[in-house]
C-alpha cells in the first residue's frame, strides 16, 4: 500500500511541478535537467551502453529532443493525463530495449529528482518551499512506479542516500562515457556562434563537481572561470527577483525542432524503426492536435 505524501491526490503533486517548471522556473529546470544527463554518463553501465547504441554520438540533437519531448510531455500535461501515459508508455517501450539493471534505471531517476532541486538551491531566483521540494520528489515517485521501477526510497533524504552510494560505486573514467559526455557537449556548443563555444565548452565544465568531471575525464576550470560562472548565475536569480513574474507557462513542447519540422507523434519518438514518413500539408495554425498524438511546433524560446 502506498503511504507517502499526495496518494491520495495525485493531481495536486502534478499541478505544483508543472507550474515550478513552465512557469516558476522554466529555464532552470532545462539546465538541471541538462545536467542530469551528465551524471547518467558518468555511471559505467548506463554511460557504456548509451556509447553502444551511438544514438548520442551520431544524432546527439535527436537524441536530446527525443528525451526533452517525452520527459515535457509527462510534467506539462502530467502522468494522469492521456498524453502523459502515452511518453512513459513509449519511453518503457524503448527501454525494454535493452537490459538495463533496476539500480540503472533507479539512479536516472534520481538525477530527475535531485539536479533541479541542487540547481535550484545554487541558483534559483526563489528557493522552492517545502512542500514544493515534496511535490517534486513525489512526483518523479510516481513517474518512476509506472515506470515499474523497484525500490524506489520513500523520503527524499533516503534518495540523496541511495544516489551518493550508487555514484560511489559506479562512477569511474571510461573512454566510452567520455565519449559520450564530449559529443552532448559539444551538441550544446554548437547551439552558439563559433567564436563563443570555447567558453560555452569551459562553462558547462564550471557546471560539474569535482566527482563528475573526474568519472568523465574532463578537465577542471581555474577557479576564476568557476566563480565567473556561478557569479553571473546568481546575478541572473538576483535580477530576476525584481522583474515581472511570468504569467503563462513556457511549453517546450512548442519548442520547434529541425528533427520534426511537421510536429511529432509520441509512439515516433526516439531512434526510427522505419523510414520517416514525409511532411503531410502544413496543418491550420493552432496548438496539439491532443486527440491524434500530434504535436504541433510553434517557434519558441527557452526562458
Amino acid at each position: 500500500m502506498t503511504t507517502h505524501p499526495y496518494a491520495d491526490d495525485g493531481r495536486d503533486c502534478q499541478q505544483v511541478v508543472r507550474h515550478l517548471a513552465t512557469v516558476l522556473f522554466p529555464w532552470d529546470t532545462t539546465r538541471a535537467l541538462e545536467l542530469a544527463l551528465f551524471r547518467s554518463f558518468a555511471s559505467a553501465r548506463i554511460g557504456g551502453l548509451l556509447h553502444a547504441t551511438g544514438e548520442f554520438e551520431r544524432r546527439p540533437q535527436k537524441r536530446y529532443d527525443d528525451t526533452d519531448l517525452i520527459v515535457s510531455e509527462i510534467i506539462e500535461n502530467g502522468f494522469d493525463s492521456r498524453r502523459g501515459q502515452r511518453a512513459i508508455e513509449r519511453m518503457n517501450e524503448l527501454h525494454a530495449r535493452f537490459r538495463i539493471a533496476n539500480e540503472d534505471f533507479l539512479y536516472v531517476l534520481s538525477t530527475f529528482v535531485l539536479e533541479p532541486l541542487r540547481w535550484n538551491e545554487r541558483f534559483g531566483w526563489r528557493r522552492m518551499s517545502d512542500a514544493e521540494r515534496l511535490a517534486w520528489f513525489t512526483f518523479w515517485r510516481e513517474v518512476g512506479e509506472r515506470m515499474q521501477i523497484l525500490g524506489i526510497p520513500a523520503t527524499l533524504a533516503d534518495f540523496a542516500a541511495f544516489s551518493r552510494e550508487y555514484e560511489m560505486r559506479h562512477f569511474r573514467p571510461l573512454a566510452a562515457c567520455r565519449q559520450v559526455a564530449l559529443a552532448t557537449r559539444e551538441m550544446f556548443a554548437g547551439w552558439f556562434p563559433a567564436p563563443l563555444r570555447p567558453l560555452v565548452r569551459r562553462s558547462i565544465h564550471a557546471l560539474l563537481d569535482p566527482p563528475l568531471l573526474l568519472a568523465l575525464d574532463l578537465r577542471p576550470v581555474p577557479r576564476w572561470l568557476l566563480w565567473t560562472v556561478e557569479a553571473a548565475l546568481r546575478g541572473r536569480a538576483r535580477l530576476l527577483r525584481w522583474l515581472p513574474r511570468r504569467r503563462h507557462p513556457k511549453l517546450r513542447t512548442r519548442i520547434a525542432r529541425a528533427a520534426y519540422p511537421c510536429g511529432y507523434d509520441i509512439a515516433n519518438l526516439g531512434p526510427a524503426t522505419a523510414p520517416r514518413a514525409a511532411c503531410p500539408a502544413a496543418p491550420a495554425a493552432g496548438g496539439a492536435v491532443a486527440d491524434s498524438g500530434l504535436a504541433v511546433a510553434r517557434r519558441g524560446s527557452d526562458g
